[in-house]
This record gives C-alpha cells, sequence and structure tokens, in this order.
C-alpha cells in the first residue's frame, strides 16, 4: 500500500510542492488526483526523449521527425566516456549514494544523458521539447550532486538543456567546491515540504495554469 514519505523528494515533486503546496498534497500525499500531462508537446517530448535515447545507444535510424536532431546526437556521442541513458541515481540524507527506491533515500532522479569516463569531467544532458524561456537549471545542479555521489573521481560536471526545437540551450557547470552549499540549499527547500506535512498544513497557489491545466478538481481556482 502507498504511504507518502515526507523525508524524501525528487526535483519534479520539489517544483510542484514550490509552485502549489495544496496540487502537491492532493496528487502526492492523499492520492485524490493523478496529474495526467496531456499537452500534444508532452505526447511529443516522450516520443523524442525516446528517439534520443535509442540512437545514443545504437545509432540506429532516426524517425523522419526527429532527423533535425540527428547533428546533436551524433556530437554526444562522439564524446568520450561511458554513456548512460535514463540514468537512475539516488543518495541518502548524508550524501552517500544508494540504489534506485531505497527505503532510506533521501533524492533521486534519472538523467536523460549522462557520459563519465576515466577523466574528473563528466556531462549530464536533459532533452526538452518545451519553451527555454522556462528553463530550470536547478535539474542540472541535483543530477550534478548525484554524479558526484555516485562517481568520486568526477570533480566537475557540466550540465546542458537542450531545447531541441528551439535549437538553445541553457548551461550550468558544477565544480565540487559548490557541493556542500548546494546541498545545503535543498535540505532549506526540501524543509518546507517536510514542515507542511508535520502540520498537515498545504495552501493553495493560484497561477495562470490553473483554470485550463491543474487537475486537482476540488481546488476554488480551477476552473473546470
Amino acid at each position: 500500500m502507498y504511504a507518502f514519505n515526507p523525508n524524501a523528494f525528487s526535483y519534479s515533486s520539489l517544483k510542484t510542492y514550490e509552485s502549489c503546496p495544496r496540487k502537491f498534497a492532493e496528487v502526492n500525499v492523499y492520492r485524490n488526483f493523478q496529474d495526467v500531462f496531456t499537452s500534444p508537446k508532452g505526447d511529443y517530448g516522450d516520443r523524442m526523449h525516446k528517439a534520443a535515447e535509442a540512437y545514443v545507444k545504437a545509432a540506429g535510424e532516426l524517425e523522419a521527425e526527429f532527423k533535425f536532431i540527428k547533428p546533436i546526437l551524433d556530437t554526444l556521442r562522439n564524446i568520450s566516456g561511458e554513456k548512460r541513458t535514463e540514468h537512475k541515481m539516488g543518495v541518502k540524507h548524508d550524501g552517500t549514494p544508494t540504489r534506485w527506491n531505497d527505503p532510506e533515500r533521501w533524492f533521486q532522479g534519472i538523467a536523460d544523458l549522462t557520459i563519465v569516463g576515466d577523466s574528473p569531467v563528466a556531462r549530464v544532458v536533459d532533452y526538452k521539447a518545451g519553451d527555454s524561456k522556462y528553463a530550470d537549471t536547478d535539474q542540472l545542479e541535483l543530477m550534478s550532486l548525484l554524479i558526484f555521489a555516485h562517481y568520486p573521481h568526477v570533480k566537475l560536471v557540466k550540465g546542458v538543456l537542450l531545447f531541441v526545437l528551439s535549437e538553445q540551450v541553457r548551461k550550468r557547470t558544477v565544480d565540487i567546491t559548490e557541493k556542500d552549499r548546494l546541498w545545503q540549499k535543498y535540505r532549506e527547500r526540501h524543509a518546507k515540504v517536510i514542515a507542511s506535512h508535520a502540520a498537515d498544513n498545504w495552501p493553495m497557489k493560484e497561477s495562470g495554469l490553473c483554470k485550463k491545466h491543474c487537475c486537482v478538481l476540488s481546488c476554488a481556482h480551477n476552473g473546470r
């Protein structure tokens, strides 16, 4: 039986909480609603991710609609190092690495592509089908921290959000010297989720997405 664990978080769950604690609780804590993303771009993004993953793994034939990203994927394939797609990593609260869905996990995430070799420099890439003006490099920071935990020889992670439709990139390079400061930043952000859970206090937060896109139909701000 599902039981919400307030002591564990992911990038997406943290972002959901910060955008609206009420939605977070209804979807993740109480399971009263299911957040089903039905945007055409969402479906396209899923298919693009799978196509990119398959090509990076085996350099097979890309479908016609995705051939435009072949030069980018070829560049990634030519970077030296082990390439792992949909790379699942997790850490305990003390920052030590742990297996996926470990009951003692604190944070876990999935990187679209990691490239790690013998070099102290690693790379992490996340493919995006949306608009680059909403770029959030927090995801790259967190994936970099996971890489540091799982690959102790890595001292620098070069991260890229790759917006394939607009051919835009957003970069975030993380040095090992930033590790403690960044973990503390996310501990403080996650502590707010823990506090909400302890007090059973999940306030609504209205935004421009409420009326048409929020799945929480019981909320006063929902227009559906």
